[in-house]
């Protein structure tokens, strides 16, 4: 039962750094908080045209696959997207379908992307969130912009991140799993490989043979195949959807996968996770569930 909660909670306000702290950073519990970014000036501000505007001429990188799944398995690889360096006002096109392609477009750099390449976005939005700032007694390491299709998906996977996730416009869904739920959420290693266009326009994999194999998780939680991951029926996930205006607290090392409406706008902030009695509680049981796998 460690862990588990039978819904996403809702706060009506930003809590106090101590509360926020001692409620759900220290047991590591997710929840959704409302009035959080209200004063953000974003909400309002950043429509199509505005960022036509802001940003339209610069070139930014975008990620373009031929379905959707950027850092996914695929043909017992594990494929990274074509990142694609592409006129910002020419990727709306795109959103907004006055161009049409066969291939998914999705905003999705997770290098600090909104501070390095939409930097004329920050004022819109805020440098950090000063209560988890405080919390946490540290500056976020990134803070990332996200724009894409519908069709764009992010697999199932976990992170090293204390993780606010702000919706600015549409919604997020999310499928969420407890670190643990590990015992039952499969791994497997994957030669990495990147999706490269082809003279055609079609879709080539290509092996990056210098990496080392990755583990990653080849299930689809919307889909699951049970006579192959029969483990995975024991696993609770909960499901949430985050609405504009509105911030997931998704706690480090909790498995997430990711849809979004059309067009969807989200900027998150990743703070660093503290490597502390409840990461030695993962490792352990990380270990423990790899080992029962071989025997």
């Amino acid at each position: 039962e460690l862990g588990w909660m039978e819904s996403v909670p809702y706060l009506d306000r930003p809590p106090s750094p101590l509360e926020f702290y001692r409620e759900w950073v220290s047991p590591n519990k997710p929840c959704i908080i409302r009035n959080a970014i209200s004063h953000w000036p974003a909400l309002k501000k950043w429509t199509s045209a505005y960022l036509r505007e802001v940003v339209g001429p610069k070139v930014v990188s975008v990620a373009v696959t031929p379905n959707g799944y950027a850092d996914a398995v695929f043909q017992d690889r594990f494929v990274m997207p074509e990142e694609r360096q592409m006129p910002f006002m020419d990727f709306l096109d795109i959103v907004e379908k006055k161009v049409t392609s066969p291939n998914v477009f999705y905003v999705q750099k997770q290098c600090s992307n909104l501070t390095e390449e939409f930097s004329e976005l920050v004022c819109d939005v805020q440098p950090d969130i000063p209560w988890m700032s405080e919390a946490l007694g540290k500056k976020p390491d990134a803070v990332n912009f996200w724009l894409g299709e519908s069709a764009a998906v992010t697999s199932l996977h976990k992170d090293h991140y204390e993780n606010l996730y702000c919706v600015i416009s549409g919604e997020k869904h999310f499928l969420l799993h407890p670190p643990s739920d590990r015992p039952f959420i499969p791994y497997e290693l994957y030669q990495p490989a990147t999706y490269r266009v082809s003279e055609d326009g079609s879709f080539e994999i290509v092996d990056e043979k210098s990496e080392e194999k990755v583990p990653w998780i080849p299930l689809d939680p919307l889909n699951p195949n049970l006579e192959q991951y029969p483990e995975y029926a024991q696993a609770k996930p909960l499901q949430c959807t985050v609405k504009a205006g509105e911030m997931l607290y998704l706690p480090s090392l909790w498995f997430h996968h990711v849809q979004q409406s059309h067009g969807c706008i989200a900027v998150n902030y990743w703070y660093d996770m503290e490597y502390d009695l409840k990461y030695s509680y993962y490792q352990l049981l990380d270990c423990l569930t790899k080992a029962v796998n071989v025997l």
